[in-house]
């Protein structure tokens, strides 16, 4: 497997010290993956190598090509090669289980994705409104203020890879208690988001129902969709919200959050779920 970090040359300067420091430094390690369904190619992103199983399964998920972990029979790292000759196990290819077709195909897209855009690139406009196969509206899950507030901070503690580069994203979905029962990081914010996903689709079924999704990132559309399509019923985001995530999480029935740090948050949409706000 790729590494999650590695060591580059860098020269800090300090102009108010008159400082010029030269020694290594560890940044997070960004590679594209190509996720394939049989030897059909569905999405290439570049992402964090580590979890790639997670990723192409959670994609597959949130994209709405699936609608179950069972759906994948198979998954495995092809054997593609860099420039060395050394393998890069950046392609992943998923085999469908037996009577098992896409639900839709791979969304058209205009260019590769990077690392910041999970829907950029779309054909269009319409083409990004995933619909959600769950009535996430009606996820009767409550939540304590409390709970919500701490939970960038629980997030927090367990971005390793941030600590070491400062350069990754974190998701995790959570209890309503506040217990987070998966954490992963990427450089791409809705990598990190598919990667929860995908490993919890793996112990139980979809929707994720009464559970809530943790970003360190802002809350844009795409992260917003992921949870309606997964059937989450709730997203907390340590920063801004935009206002198509806000519109489509009051559509689609998400309670959503941003802002949330030192025991603040800002409700955008479905205040009825958080105690005290009904």
């Amino acid at each position: 497997m790729g590494r999650v970090t590695t060591r580059v040359p860098r020269t800090r300067v300090d102009l108010a010290r008159d400082v010029v420091d030269r020694r290594p430094d560890t940044v997070a390690v960004e590679e594209p993956l190509e996720v394939r369904v049989g030897e059909d190619p569905v999405t290439t992103t570049m992402r964090t190598p580590g979890d790639d199983f997670d990723l192409a399964l959670g994609h597959l998920l949130t994209e709405g090509m699936i609608g179950s972990a069972h759906d994948v029979a198979t998954m495995m790292h092809c054997t593609d090669v860099g420039p060395d000759g050394a393998p890069t196990f950046n392609v992943v290819e998923a085999t469908l289980s037996p009577g098992v077709a896409l639900l839709r195909p791979a969304r058209e897209r205009t260019e590769t994705m990077t690392s910041a855009c999970g829907v950029c690139g779309s054909a269009s406009v319409d083409a990004v409104r995933t619909a959600s196969r769950f009535d996430v509206a009606a996820d009767a899950v409550a939540l304590d203020p409390a709970v919500l507030a701490a939970l960038p901070d629980a997030l927090r503690e367990r971005q390793a890879a941030f600590d070491r580069t400062g350069g990754v994203h974190a998701a995790g979905v959570a209890t309503p208690d506040g217990e987070l029962l998966v954490v992963r990081e990427d450089v791409g914010r809705h990598n990190a988001v598919d990667k929860v996903v995908g490993a919890l689709a793996r112990e139980r079924e979809l929707p994720l129902g009464g559970t809530v999704l943790v970003v360190s990132a802002r809350a844009s559309f795409e992260i917003v969709q992921k949870a309606a399509v997964a059937g989450i019923p709730a997203v907390v985001a340590v920063g801004a919200p935009t206002s198509l995530a806000v519109e489509l999480a009051a559509d689609a029935g998400v309670t959503l959050l941003a802002f949330t740090r030192e025991g603040r948050f800002s409700v955008y949409a479905r205040p009825d779920r958080v105690s005290g706000l009904s």
